[in-house]
């Protein structure tokens, strides 16, 4: 079964101001939670999830992508993989991270869903062109399908009403190689593609896109966004739940709790979607305690596409930046013109500054809201 593209009514006729979006991902943890952002935001118009090769390999992905959405009730947003190595280098994915299937501890009923007879890349080119000036896409992996969109449609940059990063580390330490990001790290070539053709003086400049650059949320802010065991209990709290997922059950009201086997108790109820939350997070929490210091997660991709619904969760300053591609040590690094010694112009607006209460307040009451009406 292959889907068929719809026209989605624009979002003044329908009384709202809507971002229209596609979320280019490789669904790993914090990817499957920025999918349930989405879902869970009101001012999101999901046009398509696209997937790629990156925490997990890109059928692993996809899979995870469309699992997630039908947790999350949205089984009808298209989902469609697209390449499934990186443009030079061989894949590497990251289990120790994310889990041997991308989400954890967590476990999820086979997604039922087809997926998309649509090529990734092809797709991105195909909606923007259909709809020009709407689009804002949001990238929350390695640049591999973004890199091949362009390649295929140089007029992208054009065609999209905004772009937003998740990937790179400007000011900050990497983590993946001393000065590498993940997300760059992996397909550092395709980075460098999309930076110059997405950083084009005035490419994507219109009237209703004041500012022509895209905007990337690095290290730098998104490791600000740790997501903590109290964050999780007030949005099992906001559920009507307990932080595992387990509902009422016992005798009172009171929650039936786990099981010595690690499900739910006997009779209790469980809300899915805290209880995946749980299960993922457990295992990237003790991810951060035993390299990070802390027990709890950088929940990057989120912030990312919190962003891209509300810009103003970032400050930004616009720089020059480049991606290394044959250093010995710091191959896939992003580096940033902050003194402007290059004199070239300005490619990308870095995230300097985010407010990340305001973030996780909004992330809490909005998938705590959307888990409540799962039940």
């Amino acid at each position: 079964m292959a889907y068929d593209p719809v026209v989605s009514e624009p979002a003044a006729k329908r009384g709202t101001q809507r971002t229209a979006m596609i979320v280019d991902c490789d669904t790993g943890i914090d990817d499957s939670l920025a999918l349930l952002y989405a879902v869970a935001s009101p001012d999101c118009d999901l046009v398509a999830v696209t997937c790629t090769a990156g925490n997990v390999d890109a059928r692993q992905v996809a899979e995870n992508t469309r699992a997630v959405l039908e947790l999350a009730g949205r089984s009808d947003v298209e989902v469609a993989i697209g390449r499934e190595t990186p443009l030079a280098r061989k894949l590497i994915t990251t289990p120790e991270t994310h889990g041997p299937r991308g989400i954890g501890y967590a476990e999820l009923p086979a997604a039922r869903m087809p997926l998309s007879s649509r090529f990734g890349p092809d797709l991105i080119v195909e909606e923007a062109r259909r709809r020009p000036g709407e689009l804002t896409l949001v990238t929350l992996a390695p640049l591999t399908n973004v890199a091949l969109a362009v390649l295929r449609e140089p007029e992208l940059p054009r065609l999209l009403r905004r772009v937003v990063i998740m990937g790179g580390s400007y000011r900050s330490a990497g983590n993946t190689a001393p000065t590498t990001e993940w997300n760059v790290n992996v397909d550092p070539e395709a980075a460098r593609i999309v930076f110059e053709a997405f950083g084009d003086e005035g490419s994507n400049r219109g009237p209703d896109r004041p500012s022509a650059l895209p905007t990337a949320l690095g290290l730098d802010v998104t490791e600000r966004a740790r997501f903590l065991p109290e964050h999780l209990a007030r949005l099992a709290a906001l559920a009507g739940c307990a932080p595992d997922g387990s509902m009422g059950g016992g005798p009172s009201g009171s929650s039936g709790g786990r099981s010595k086997g690690g499900g739910a108790a006997a009779g209790s109820a469980i809300n899915a979607i805290v209880r995946y939350l749980a299960d993922a997070l457990r295992f990237y929490m003790e991810f951060h305690s035993r390299y990070d210091g802390f027990y709890g997660a950088f929940i990057h991709d989120p912030l990312a596409l919190a962003t891209a619904l509300d810009p103003t969760l970032v400050r930004t300053e616009a720089v020059t930046v480049d991606v290394e591609l044959a250093g010995r040590l710091t191959t896939g690094e992003t580096v940033a013109d902050w003194r402007r010694v290059w004199g070239r112009p300005p490619n990308v607006d870095v995230a300097v500054e985010a407010e990340i209460d305001r973030f996780f307040d909004r992330f809490v009451e909005r998938v705590g809201a959307l888990a409540a009406g799962r039940t």
